[in-house]
């Protein structure tokens, strides 16, 4: 049996109706002068490269304290967690006009293609950037299974 469709002589002008998404383009419009002034909760942009025999991960975690940042690796699962406290005051004189605070945590959770080696893991924090290098656990080589 034939799929019945039907027919709108009008769907090629409403492809071509420049008001269409009218409602899109304006999305938020209103929202924004509220917003302006306030900043965006904090993210962490991470790289990670694989060596032959190790992965170097760097993450941006500006403003944190060394203690604050904890590092988890359980197998190919890497964690990277930092508490994020942000203070911020505008005083006129000896009145505060106003104060702005976050605290809370960032944090990033990824697999990597091969197992780690946690026992010889090496982490360093330095001007914002955590660097990790992770060795890849020795593994045995892929062996291929002949077909009966």
């Amino acid at each position: 049996m034939a799929n019945l469709t039907r027919f709108d002589p009008l769907s090629d002008l409403a492809r071509l109706d420049p008001f269409r998404n009218f409602d899109d383009m304006f999305k938020g419009f209103m929202l924004r002068p509220v917003y302006s002034g306030l900043e965006a909760e904090p993210q962490m942009k991470i790289d990670v490269s694989e060596e032959d025999k190790a992965y170097l991960i760097k993450a941006e975690i500006p403003g944190v304290k060394k203690d604050d940042i904890h590092v988890t690796v359980d197998g190919n699962q890497v964690t990277i967690s930092a508490e994020v406290r942000k203070e911020k005051e505008e005083k006129e004189g000896k009145k505060l006009i106003r104060s702005e605070r976050y605290y809370g945590n960032v944090y990033r959770s990824f697999s990597l293609g091969q197992d780690v080696d946690q026992s010889a893991a090496k982490a360093k924090y330095a001007d914002g950037v955590l660097e990790l290098t992770l060795p890849k656990k020795p593994g045995v080589a892929a062996k291929e299974l002949a077909i009966s």
